[in-house]
């Protein structure tokens, strides 16, 4: 009952819900558009090692995100609102763009290692096809928290949680290439995109 009625008394928490229209727009991306018409690749893919390893920075942003979501929902009202256009529009201009430009990737080959980490990228690789990738959700929202964290009251002394934001957002988004989730295409237009969200959600605070 206390839950209903912090909800009922802070309605701003709402704007959350966004998260479950936009999951219903990605899977319905995944139904009708399961293979992709344009290749990405760039030479510097070629040069970044196939790790699994990096699977662990990987998993990590199922943690990382929602934890500061909840957290600026019931601290900052401002900063929450905030990551919820910076992130949300991110996510919804990337599912227009996969629409109109399905892209997706050739980078995976076989995995040979037989660790833990090894069978976690399997199963990545079972339930995420490589489509749909450009720009990014993996890494925009990742760096929609950390813009949040760097513009937030409660975080403004706290060069700790600054410094820590900074190496999870490069783990994380570095982590997709060395896995083979992503092109540094992706990683690229993911976090432009987020910047350029990021200045317009923050412009004349």
């Amino acid at each position: 009952m206390k839950v209903i009625h912090w909800i009922k008394t802070h309605r701003y928490c709402l704007a959350g819900l966004y998260l479950f229209v936009f999951l219903l727009g990605f899977f319905l991306l995944e139904v009708f558009i399961s293979e992709p018409k344009y290749i990405l690749h760039c030479w510097i893919d070629d040069l970044i090692p196939f790790h699994e390893w990096f699977v662990l920075p990987y998993f990590l942003w199922y943690a990382w995100v929602p934890v500061f979501l909840i957290f600026f929902m019931i601290r900052e009202k401002d900063s929450y609102l905030r990551l919820c256009f910076i992130m949300f529009a991110g996510a919804t201009l990337a599912l227009i763009i996969y629409f109109i430009w399905p892209n997706g990737l050739d980078l995976r080959r076989e995995i040979t290692s037989t660790n833990f980490c090894a069978e976690i990228v399997r199963f990545l690789r079972r339930i995420d096809p490589p489509c749909n990738v450009c720009p990014s959700i993996h890494v925009s929202s990742t760096v929609s928290i950390h813009k949040v964290i760097g513009h937030s009251p409660y975080f403004k002394e706290n060069r700790k949680i600054k410094l820590l934001s900074w190496a999870v957002t490069l783990a994380i988004c570095i982590s997709t290439m060395f896995i083979k989730q992503h092109s540094i295409i992706d990683v690229v237009c993911g976090w432009i995109m987020t910047e350029v969200l990021s200045a317009a959600a923050y412009y004349r605070k």
